[in-house]
């Protein structure tokens, strides 16, 4: 997308709306999702893409190395030197590479909220600035396996940055969010790469939530489900079309991410097969609660400043 990659695009022009109601609060309550523990299919899920960071790892030419994924997959650990590129490799790199050209060229992005599978290695594998704030939203089991293993390899976080945990089963996630230091009136980057889906109403809960946390301005990036779209196979103008209409309605101007063109810029060969994932990035329009709470107060210190002055002038 060319305002995370090139940073070309003039700024968005904000809109406004009405503060948060308590409807809209309930909305994002809490993202949760009814999990079968006796087989976890999370856990396999989350271990099945470190298997491919890992394996991407070990290629002669990598697209990005990820030094922590091998802890996360049980032995026999197999490296399968392929030629062709796989999408959710491609995914992860185009999504490195917006996160540290955002962080690291645009002034204030020191908040980064990261929607994972709760085995997503960037808060320690990439080069952070200082002073930036990482939020994790995951299944809480599997972030507690893998953060274990992390740490029994000596796994750590950039110096100067604070990482911190939300667990995907909370009851109010945008309530944990601020009380773990999140502030709706810096700029963010939101990702969400791996955390689990269940229904639409589930990703359009994740829209409430950056929508009402993310300033006007901030980026929304990652993969979706592409039964999301309800038109998997359909002609790509519909789905293009269903998405604009599904994230305009939280706010955000949408782009949908070529898997080819990411993997021609990057001089690599696709694989030839289906995937069941939507590469996308979206730039926030409205203005976030808190920039609202502070506009509204604005407004009205000018209203009662005006009454004041009129009344004098009588």
């Amino acid at each position: 997308m060319e305002a995370l990659l090139r940073f070309t695009r003039p700024p968005a022009i904000a809109i406004l709306r009405p503060p948060l109601t308590c409807s809209s609060k309930k909305r994002v309550s809490g993202l949760r999702a009814k999990l079968d523990d006796s087989t976890d299919p999370l856990l396999q899920a989350a271990i099945n893409s470190a298997s491919l960071r890992y394996q991407e790892t070990h290629r002669p030419d990598p697209l990005f190395l990820d030094t922590y994924a091998g802890c996360f997959v049980p032995p026999p650990v197999q490296t399968d030197i392929k030629q062709h590129s796989d999408h959710y490799c491609l995914a992860t790199r185009f999504i490195d590479d917006a996160l540290l050209r955002t962080v690291n060229h645009i002034d204030g992005f020191k908040q980064v909220v990261l929607f994972t599978d709760g085995m997503d290695t960037r808060p320690y594998r990439l080069g952070w600035p200082a002073s930036t704030l990482i939020f994790d939203i995951s299944p809480e089991r599997v972030f507690k396996r893998a953060a274990q293993k992390l740490q029994d390899i000596g796994a750590r976080i950039p110096r100067n940055c604070l990482f911190f945990h939300v667990p995907m089963e909370s009851l109010d996630i945008q309530q944990t969010l601020c009380a773990k230091g999140f502030t709706g009136d810096r700029p963010s980057i939101w990702v969400i790469q791996g955390f689990p889906v269940m229904t639409l109403a589930n990703f359009e809960d994740i829209l409430v939530l950056a929508s009402n946390l993310a300033m006007s301005g901030c980026y929304f990036l990652g993969e979706m489900p592409a039964w999301l779209t309800q038109t998997e196979f359909g002609p790509k103008s519909t789905i293009r079309q269903w998405m604009n209409k599904l994230f305009m309605s939280n706010g955000f101007k949408v782009d949908m991410i070529s898997f080819e063109d990411v993997a021609g810029d990057l001089h690599k060969q696709l694989a030839l097969r289906h995937y069941n994932k939507i590469l996308f990035a979206a730039e926030q329009l409205r203005l976030s609660d808190d920039q609202m709470r502070t506009f509204w107060r604005e407004f009205q210190r000018l209203e009662e400043q005006g009454d004041e002055d009129g009344f004098e002038e009588l």
